[in-house]
C-alpha cells in the first residue's frame, strides 16, 4: 500500500498527541471520576501546575518510554512484516536495565511486565512470556499490551490489517487474551485513521480486528448502544462502571479500553474534547489519553492540535526514551517521527528520502516544530526570547537585548538534577554531545533586527565548569547584520569530564536590539575526546553522564588524586 505524501506530519501529529495525551493525564494518573470531578473540574488542559509540589509538565513515563523503543525491534532484527513475538521480546531484554528502565516493577506475579522480564531473563521465549497459561489470565489482561501499541500502527498506514498483525506480535511478548485483542482493535483503528475520517466506520475496523464474542468487541457495541440512548458521556460511563470496572489486578485492559471508546465516541472529532473525556473519566488516565491522543492526531493531523489551546508551546516536541541506550534518551518528537516514517516506508518496501537538511539533528522541517529548544529563564536573560518555527527553521525572537541582557535559546542533550527529581520514572540516561565534537549551526538574522549583534554557540555544564561563569561555556562570536546569514562553527572544549546538559545559541549586543534569529540546522560531528576520570568527575556519585547496569557503583578520590571510580 503506498504511503501518502503527508505522511509525516500525519506521524508527527501522532506523537505530538500520544505526547501531550501522557503529560496531561500523568499528574493525576490512577484517580477515580469523582475525585477527578471534584477537585480539578472538567480536564480542559495541563494541570500540572495546580497539582501540589507543582510537578514539571515534561516527565519520564513507560507509555512513552515503551511505546517507542521497543519499536526498535524492527530496527535491530530486520524491517519485515514477518518480524515475530521472539524477536520483539529479545528486544525487551536488549533495552531494559533491570528495575531501572521503562518498565514498572512491581514484582513477579503483580506488574505483568516486570512478570514477562523474569520470564525472558529466564529463557521462556515470547510469546509464552507473556501467556495466561503461564502468568494467569488476571495478570495476562492488564493494560501494558495497549499502551505500548501506538508505533505498531504508525508504520503501517492506511494497513489495518497489518497493524493489528504486529500489534497482536507485540503484545503476546507480555499480554494474552482481552488485553491482546484491544491493542489489537485499537492498533487497527490508528492505522485505518491515516485515511478513514468517520469514527464509526474507524470503530468498525476494530471490531474486525477481534473475535466477535470477545469483551472487547462487546464493549464497541455496548458504548455505541449507550450514546444513542443517553447523550451524555458522563451517563454513558456510569453504565461503563457498573458493567465493565469488575476486573482484578492492578489495572486491567477491559474497562480501560471502554474508557478509550467511551472518549472517541463522543469527542464530536475534536481533539481536546477527546482528552478531556479521557481524563475526566479517570483510571489509568496517562495510558487512556495517550493512546487517544495518538489516534486523534493520526485522524485529524496537526490542524485538530492546534484548533484548540496550545498543548505544542508548554512540551516543545520534548520527550525522555529512557533505556538501556543512554544516548537516545533525550530526544524529541521530530527525531522520533522521521525514525518510525523510515520503518514505516521500509515496511511498504518504498524508497526512503533523503534525511532533511543533510541529517542534521535539529532541522526543525515540520510545521511548528522546536525539537526542545525553549529560551532559557535565568535572571539575565529572562524575557529577552522567544521561540517559535517559521517557513521549517527555527525563529528565535529577540526582545531587547543589549549589556547585560543577552538572549540564550537552548535544548537538552542530558538530564539535568532538576530533570531527574521531577518524579516519574526513573530517568537513566547519558550526554549525545561530548567535548571533542564539533557542533554546526546555520543562522541567519531576520531582516526585521534594528541593529547587528553577535551570536554564538553555548553549551551548559553540570554542574560547573572552571572560569567560565555558572555552568556555560562559549564558541565563537560572529556579528550579524540584519538579513546576514553565517555558519557557525564550534569544536566542544574538554569539560574535566562533567556532562553537557544543553547545546544551543546565544546573541548579545552592546547596544539594545531587538528583531530574530532563524536558525535553519544545527548539528555536531567527530568523535568524542574526554577524560572520564578527572578529579571534579569523581565528586558525583554516580558518576554523571554513565548508563550502567551494574548493581553498585563506588568512586571516590584515590591516594594520586585521579579520581578513579570502580564499578561492581
Amino acid at each position: 500500500m503506498a504511503v501518502k505524501e503527508d505522511y509525516e506530519s500525519r506521524v508527527y501529529a501522532a506523537v505530538l498527541g500520544k505526547l501531550i495525551g501522557v503529560y496531561l493525564g500523568r499528574p493525576f494518573e490512577g484517580w477515580r471520576h469523582r475525585r477527578i470531578e471534584s477537585e480539578l473540574g472538567e480536564i480542559q488542559y495541563y494541570v500540572n501546575a495546580r497539582m501540589n509540589g507543582n510537578p514539571p509538565l515534561v516527565v519520564s513515563d513507560d507509555d512513552v518510554s515503551g511505546t517507542f523503543t521497543f519499536l526498535r525491534a524492527l530496527e535491530d532484527h530486520g524491517v519485515s512484516r514477518e518480524i515475530t513475538a521472539e524477536a520483539i521480546g529479545k528486544t525487551w531484554l536488549n533495552y531494559l536495565i533491570e528495575e531501572r528502565t521503562i518498565l514498572w516493577w512491581g514484582g513477579m506475579g503483580t506488574s505483568t511486565e516486570h512478570t514477562t522480564f523474569l520470564r525472558l531473563k529466564h529463557g521462556v521465549p515470547a510469546p509464552e512470556s507473556g501467556s495466561a497459561e503461564m502468568n494467569g489470565r488476571v495478570v495476562a489482561e492488564q493494560i501494558g499490551s495497549q499502551i505500548f501499541i501506538d508505533g505498531w500502527a504508525m508504520v503501517a498506514p492506511g494497513d489495518p490489517a497489518l497493524a493489528a498483525d504486529l500489534a497482536r506480535k507485540a503484545a503476546s511478548v507480555s499480554h494474552d487474551g482481552e488485553a491482546i485483542h484491544g491493542a489489537a482493535a485499537l492498533a487497527a483503528m490508528e492505522a485505518a485513521a491515516f485515511e478513514e475520517d468517520d469514527m464509526d466506520r474507524l470503530f468498525d475496523v476494530g471490531l474486525s480486528a477481534v473475535p466477535e464474542t470477545s469483551t472487547i468487541a462487546a464493549i464497541y457495541a455496548d458504548v455505541r448502544e449507550w450514546r444513542e440512548a443517553d447523550g451524555d458521556w458522563r451517563k454513558t460511563f456510569t453504565r461503563i462502571e457498573e458493567r465493565y470496572d469488575t476486573y482484578g489486578g492492578g489495572c486491567h485492559m477491559i474497562p480501560n479500553h471502554a474508557v478509550i471508546v467511551l472518549a472517541l465516541a463522543y469527542c464530536e472529532d475534536d481533539f481536546q474534547r477527546a482528552l478531556m473525556i479521557a481524563n475526566t473519566a479517570g483510571w489509568d488516565t496517562d495510558c487512556n489519553s495517550g493512546n487517544v491522543g495518538c489516534l486523534m492526531g493520526i485522524k485529524n493531523g496537526l490542524a485538530g492540535i492546534d484548533a484548540g489551546p496550545d498543548w505544542r508551546g508548554p512540551m516543545a516536541d520534548q520527550l525522555f526514551k529512557i533505556s538501556a541506550d543512554g544516548g537516545d534518551a533525550t530526544t524529541d518528537a521530530v527525531r522520533e517521527t522521521y525514525r518510525i516514517c523510515r520503518m514505516g516506508r521500509a515496511l511498504a518496501n518504498e524508497p526512503l528520502p533523503d534525511a532533511p537538511k543533510e541529517g542534521a539533528r535539529f532541522h526543525f522541517s515540520l510545521p511548528g516544530s522546536v525539537q526542545g529548544f525553549e529560551s532559557e529563564s535565568s535572571p539575565d536573560c529572562e524575557g529577552t526570547s522567544r521561540v517559535g518555527n517559521r517557513d521549517g527553521a527555527m525563529h528565535i525572537t529577540l526582545d531587547r537585548i543589549g549589556v547585560g541582557r543577552p538572549a540564550r535559546v537552548s535544548t537538552p542533550v542530558y538530564i539535568t538534577p532538576e530533570i531527574m527529581k521531577r518524579g516519574g520514572y526513573r530517568m537513566i540516561a547519558s550526554p549525545s554531545l561530548y567535548p571533542g565534537q564539533t557542533v554546526t549551526a546555520q543562522v541567519t538574522s531576520d531582516t526585521v533586527s534594528t541593529g547587528s549583534y553577535d551570536v554564538r554557540l553555548y553549551a551548559r555544564v553540570f554542574p560547573e565548569y572552571p572560569d567560565s561563569g555558572p555552568g556555560l561555556i562559549y564558541g565563537p562570536a560572529v556579528s550579524l547584520k540584519p538579513g546576514e546569514a553565517a555558519e557557525l562553527k564550534w569544536t566542544v572544549p574538554e569539560t574535566e569530564g562533567l556532562p553537557i546538559v544543553r547545546v544551543g545559541a546565544a546573541c548579545s549586543s552592546e547596544s539594545f536590539v531587538s528583531g530574530g534569529l532563524l536558525v535553519d540546522r544545527m548539528t555536531w560531528s567527530g568523535v568524542p575526546t574526554l577524560d572520564f576520570f578527572g578529579p571534579k568527575f569523581a565528586e558525583h556519585h554516580p558518576p554523571a553522564g554513565w548508563t550502567d547496569g551494574v548493581d553498585r557503583i563506588r568512586g571516590g578520590r584515590t591516594s594520586d588524586d585521579s579520581g578513579r571510580v570502580d564499578l561492581i
